[in-house]
């Protein structure tokens, strides 16, 4: 049987390891590619199209929170080419001025040599609130975080920051469609993955129950079973 490709794209501070259990659980059914195109641009558009440009004619797609900004316009642009779509713990709203204040004032504080002090700051909004005492987790979180660096990080969030409202375009989507929240994500919120789930016509939501932010891995054999039945649903 050929195996079809799913491209997995990591969000803000994140790398391979984000999806490390996903793609080990659908290795059997999918070739799994991690990008890493999320760290080279200063534009989501830019981004999207580097993604596209490694990809093959026809593929399925996955992304989390900036990941899933990055998915949403490639479908807005290359939406023949996506087979199949998963949006987890993202949303399609731009950015309100108090998101765009608070980003800068991460970037300052990067700027002033605290990248350790925006680590922390981010962890304790990231992950359920019963999480944040979870060192293990917390240590495989700020090791993604490290090895992406703070130069990467302020061009991350100059790329959100200046992301375009995705919204009016969700009517647009007609490949089948997984929406995925942790029902305690404080950074994009569950209302953002029902508005979502309203908008695209073949959507599914999936809210995961004591979860926040990072879904992938505060509950990587739920999210890996998930997507393992939206890629061989037919």
């Amino acid at each position: 049987m050929r195996k079809n490709l799913l491209i997995l794209i990591p969000g803000l501070l994140c790398d391979h390891a984000l999806w490390q259990h996903q793609a080990a659980a659908l290795a059997q059914i999918s070739e799994c590619i991690v990008t890493d195109k999320h760290m080279h641009y200063e534009t989501i558009g830019r981004i999207a199209e580097a993604v596209v440009a490694d990809a093959p004619d026809r593929f399925a797609l996955a992304g989390l929170s900036m990941g899933g900004y990055i998915a949403l316009e490639i479908c807005r642009r290359y939406d023949k080419r996506v087979e199949r779509l998963a949006l987890i713990d993202t949303s399609a709203r731009a950015d309100t001025a108090d998101q765009t204040e608070k980003r800068h004032k991460l970037i300052d504080l990067c700027r002033q040599g605290k990248f350790e002090d925006v680590n922390e700051m981010l962890f304790s909004v990231l992950v359920h609130p019963d999480r944040v005492t979870d060192k293990a987790l917390k240590r495989q979180i700020v090791d993604m975080a490290n090895r992406i660096g703070p130069e990467v990080f302020i061009r991350q969030q100059q790329a959100i920051m200046g992301r375009s409202n995705q919204v009016p375009c969700l009517r647009d989507i007609t490949c089948p469609t997984l929406i995925v929240c942790g029902e305690q994500d404080q950074i994009t919120p569950l209302e953002c993955s029902k508005e979502m789930a309203s908008l695209i016509q073949e959507s599914q939501l999936e809210v995961i129950a004591d979860c926040g932010h990072m879904t992938s891995m505060e509950k990587p054999e739920k999210v890996s079973a998930i997507l393992f039945e939206w890629l061989t649903n037919r």
